[in-house]
């Protein structure tokens, strides 16, 4: 399964030199992700973290903008998808300008984190995708214990 997406980058979109707002393009990108990870889930959402958000490319005024969202890897409650953003042309011709990896935790009626079933790669591309989501996911376990220890190290002292 996957979820698409098309805006038009209009001037209240744009910044003063005709380029759309990156925070715009964000915000694209997590309701695309998310409605991915709902329909994947067959729950609601909330969003969890950024794991990667690369601008490869500007976005222009009356630019078209087709997002594209896939699940790459779900954890026990927790479901990674990875966002592709393309400026497509009206001839047709698509150019990438933005990748993003989002993970969203999968919630109940009252927020509370709940299980989601595991994603299960159905050809050698997503077998590769969600080899690599497993070494961000590796990553991001990492990066967690070493932010909570610098902030405990920061608050040493503090009574």
């Amino acid at each position: 399964m996957s979820t698409s997406n098309v805006q038009i980058a209009m001037y209240s979109n744009v910044n003063g030199v005709g380029r759309l707002f990156g925070g715009r393009l964000m915000e694209w990108v997590d309701v695309t992700g998310a409605v991915e990870a709902r329909r994947f889930a067959c729950s609601d959402v909330t969003l969890a973290g950024v794991d990667s958000l690369v601008f490869m490319a500007p976005v222009h005024l009356n630019e078209t903008v087709a997002l594209e969202a896939e699940v790459t890897w779900t954890g026990r409650t927790s479901i990674e998808v990875r966002v592709d953003s393309f400026v497509e042309r009206l001839n047709g011709e698509r150019h990438q300008v933005n990748r993003a990896y989002m993970i969203y935790v999968c919630i109940d009626g009252e927020g509370r984190p709940i299980p989601v079933r595991p994603f299960e790669p159905a050809d050698a591309g997503q077998r590769r995708e969600w080899e690599a989501a497993c070494r961000r996911n590796e990553a991001r376990r990492v990066r967690r214990k070493t932010e909570l220890e610098i902030t405990a190290g920061e608050h040493e002292g503090e009574a």
